[in-house]
């Protein structure tokens, strides 16, 4: 059997994406299935995905009982991908934010790294589309910081667009991953990297959202606050 890689994608009201989605990532490579993970979404996404499913054997759903969070529906994927031998495992947004174009220059990426991150940010550089100052400032300021703190010097600590080797999910304790919002991508990176797996980042275009609404609020932001410094406390300690 060949290389096979998942693209793992948490749904929560994205309905109005998963249709034209599910096609045009499954048309970058022979080798990507998609497994969309929905937290029970009220506008039907859940039950979209699972109309496309029975026609795309390609594509996998799972249907969780509630609202529990990006980084536990995150985790929820990497178990089942470990389960079922994906060599590669993605992290992608549902709302078009990562265009899925990309996905081939992950797939070459990968080869010579062990977890391979999409930058907004690369060498300072923003590529970032329709975001509003603010946002763009908080994002971009957040990622300082959690370089500075954590001294993972990547460029995009916060970005949600991933491909991970299998060996290095294995070798991340996913019991242990604390975070579930923004911090889930911090953690992530800094569990791979205090593991002495190499990192790569490679620039993306991040277009924000046209259909559905942010998943962005006060308690992502204050989550990631403290946990940056707690991932240096563990780390100082062995706990990663």
């Amino acid at each position: 059997m060949g290389e096979r890689a998942l693209v793992v994608i948490p749904t929560y009201n994205e309905a109005g994406n998963l249709s034209s989605l599910v096609p045009q990532v499954l048309s970058q490579d022979a080798r990507l299935e998609i497994l969309v993970v929905d937290d029970k979404s009220p506008d039907g996404t859940g039950q979209l995905a699972d109309a496309l499913a029975a026609k795309e054997p390609r594509l996998h759903v799972l249907h969780r009982e509630a609202k529990l969070g990006l980084g536990t529906a995150y985790i929820t994927g990497f178990k089942w991908a470990l389960g079922r031998g994906y060599d590669y495992v993605f992290e992608m947004d549902a709302d078009f934010s990562h265009d899925p174009a990309h996905l081939k220059d992950f797939l070459k990426a990968v080869v010579q790294a062990d977890l391979v991150l999409g930058s907004r940010y690369l060498n300072g550089r923003v590529t970032v589309v329709n975001w509003p100052m603010g946002r763009l400032l908080l994002s971009y300021c957040a990622n300082i910081y959690a370089r500075w703190i954590t001294g993972l010097r990547i460029w995009d600590l916060t970005g949600g667009f991933k491909c991970f080797r299998r060996h290095v999910l294995e070798a991340i304790d996913l019991e242990r991953v604390r975070s579930n919002g923004y911090a889930f991508q911090i953690e992530m990176s800094v569990r791979a990297w205090r593991k002495g797996f190499t990192l790569r980042e490679i620039p993306i275009v991040f277009v924000d959202r046209t259909e559905g609404q942010s998943k962005m609020n006060q308690g992502i932001v204050r989550e990631a606050v403290w946990m940056v410094p707690r991932l240096r406390l563990m780390a100082w300690f062995g706990r990663i």
